[in-house]
């Protein structure tokens, strides 16, 4: 995951597509402007990452990969096969996420999961696959088909700050199953788009938008 810097692609198209279908959106997207997120198209590396963060913080995520990347190279089902358990817990990731990440790895490399062929499959068989994967939940399979994958209809109902954010947008106290769908619906086929801006509303970037939920009831 080294390398040139590469960010989400999206343009006027989806912009336009979401503003005309969402006033308060449109009011978003002319609020917050470009947003630049960055993308790991390495589907394999953006997993093990994804596993090596689980319940940890951000710092100390970076730490262990870059750990990960001076030790093994290229982090690869192959190189992650060939490698022991103690070389992996040796760079700070617990006996839990080394289990998932050689198991994924064995996974793919026996053909049971086909990271490139998912690129042809429909976002409800990429979750599937990936979700069958050790340690890979339906919220990471997601993260991973955004922010990897670069699939343009995702918004992850398991995401807290995505929640947030259509409080704040949409003034709700909490978001229902049915209001979520609505929303989905509307944002529909450029959900992912719709995605980068509520991440950015839920970590402030629109000052006078406030989360509505009942203050014990937030998370």
């Amino acid at each position: 995951m080294a390398g040139e810097v590469r960010y989400f692609e999206y343009g006027d198209e989806e912009t336009s597509h979401l503003s005309a279908r969402d006033p308060r959106m449109a009011e978003v997207i002319r609020a917050v402007g470009h947003v630049r997120r960055e993308v790991h198209p390495d589907l394999f590396a953006a997993l093990a990452n994804c596993i090596v963060g689980q319940q940890i913080s951000t710092k100390a995520q970076t730490t262990i990969w870059n750990r990960m990347v001076e030790t093994f190279g290229e982090v690869t089902p192959e190189t992650m096969a060939a490698c022991s358990d103690e070389e992996l817990q040796r760079v700070g990731i617990s006996f839990r996420k080394v289990g998932y990440i050689k198991g994924a790895a064995e996974r793919v490399l026996s053909g049971d999961v086909d990271l490139e062929g998912l690129r042809d499959l429909s976002d409800d068989e990429v979750r599937r696959a990936l979700s069958s994967l050790p340690g890979v939940g339906v919220w990471t399979a997601e993260m991973l088909m955004t922010f990897s994958m670069q699939r343009p209809n995702i918004l992850s109902w398991g995401d807290l700050a995505i929640q947030r954010g259509l409080r704040m947008v949409y003034h709700h106290r909490r978001i229902t199953p049915a209001l979520f769908a609505k929303y989905y619906r509307r944002y529909t086929p450029y959900a992912t788009v719709a995605s980068l801006y509520l991440w950015e509303v839920a970590g402030g970037a629109v000052p006078g938008l406030r989360d509505w939920a009942p203050k014990s009831g937030r998370r």
